[in-house]
């Protein structure tokens, strides 16, 4: 089955400065939870996504057990959104879309995350006990680093 995850989140910056950080990969340990132990293992000449690139990371998203992690941008549209496949990894499916949409606050940073686990009902049963509420946890803890970077009071 596929689950569906959506956040939106009002940014107080400019959308140069948005997609900036968001479009480096170097920025995604920082956004992550530190006991995910998530790593980028891919040496990045380009600090700037663009279509086709692949990105390599080792996360330890539960029990600590760590797996590697593999992802293609697919679509870039500079300044307006990007589009992440996972080519390996944890999920059998995992498409993670981020938009950036510049208002009069700022800028309204929307992701949709499709994903489909493994192993049929087991994957089902895993999702509903645990995998769903760890996702949770990890958009939760990336809005809270957000909020601090980018809405400081």
């Amino acid at each position: 089955m596929i689950h569906q995850l959506e956040r939106q989140q009002q940014l107080n910056c400019d959308l140069e400065t948005a997609w900036k950080f968001f479009s480096s990969a170097n920025n995604l340990s920082e956004i992550t939870p530190k006991d995910m132990n998530f790593v980028v293992r891919t040496q990045l000449s380009e600090d700037e996504i663009y279509e086709g690139m692949v990105i390599d990371y080792y996360v330890s998203p539960l029990f600590g057990i760590k797996l590697k992690w593999q992802t293609i941008i697919v679509e870039v549209e500079s300044n307006k959104m990007f589009t992440d496949f996972q080519n390996k990894g944890p999920f059998k499916m995992w498409h993670h879309h981020h938009f950036f949409i510049p208002n009069e606050d700022g800028v309204l940073m929307v992701d949709k995350v499709n994903y489909e686990l493994p192993f049929g009902f087991l994957g089902e049963f895993a999702h509903k006990i645990m995998v769903k509420k760890k996702l949770e946890n990890i958009f939760d803890f990336r809005f809270d680093f957000l909020e601090k970077k980018f809405n400081k009071k």
